[in-house]
Formats: C-alpha cells, structure tokens, sequence
C-alpha cells in the first residue's frame, strides 16, 4: 500500500467516525438511543491509528515541521482529515511510493531506521502497531471519558 493511498484511507476513516460520533451524541440528546460509548470508541481507536500514520507518512515525505503539525491537528476537527489530505495530495506531497523501502533511500538517524524496519517487516509491524494502539485505546477507556456526563 502506498503512502498516499494509507494516508487517504485514515483520513477518511476519521471523517466517518467523526459522523457517526456525532451522529449518536446526536441521539443521545434526542433521547432516541445511546450510542455515544460504542461510537466514540470506534472513533478513539480510528483516531490514534491516523495519529501514527500521519507520523508514518510525514517522515517518509520529508513533511515541513508546519505541515505535520497541521496533519495531527486536521484530526481534532470534525472532518478536517480529508481536505487535509485533498490538499497535501494536490500539492504532491504525497507520493506513490515508501522512500526506505527495500531498495530506496538510506535510513539516517532513529526515525528514519524505525521506519525501514516497518517497511521490511510489514506483517509484524502491522502486528505490533494493532497490539499497541489497542493497549493506549484500553488505559484510555479505563481512564474515562475526557467530560464526565453530568
């Protein structure tokens, strides 16, 4: 899977848990149905997975410090992942290719051979990344909701 391709999917990933979290607070205040903590989990999940994909991809495209920032940021706001994306895309700053790939670019530097390893382990890295965002996903549910209801 190309960058370009995984980042598009996250980011519409987030845009549809997005909807559907706002779609049950919506009918939770309705009194319709209560949806909130089964929507906002799929929500929480998708959003730390675009987290460390945005990551992913701004250390292969070599991403300015500004650009990245504003990637992470795209995902605190309803549906701002996917103009993010349609914007960095048309400025061709998402390739169609992984730079530290077998065969491509030297990694330099901690990041950089991190992401190597992932790219030559994929299976395992993907493994490791599921296992991982889970147990952040799971002392987050354990730590509560970030407003409590009232």
């Amino acid at each position: 899977m190309s960058p370009r391709l995984l980042f598009r999917t996250f980011a519409t990933a987030e845009v549809v848990t997005w909807a559907g979290l706002i779609t049950a607070l919506i009918l939770r205040a309705t009194g319709t149905a209560d949806l909130v903590s089964i929507a906002g989990g799929l929500h929480g999940f998708v959003f730390l997975a675009y987290c460390v994909i945005t990551v992913f991809v701004w250390v292969n495209e070599r991403w300015r410090t500004s650009t990245g920032i504003l990637g992470l940021a795209s995902s605190v706001i309803p549906f701002a992942t996917l103009p993010f994306e349609l914007v960095v895309d048309h400025r061709g700053l998402l390739s169609r290719t992984w730079r530290l790939s077998p065969g491509g670019d030297a990694p330099r530097g901690f990041i950089e051979k991190l992401q190597a390893w992932v790219l030559r382990h994929p299976l395992l890295s993907v493994l490791i990344l599921v296992v991982g965002v889970t147990v952040v996903f799971v002392v987050l549910l354990w730590l509560g909701p970030p407003v409590p209801k009232s």
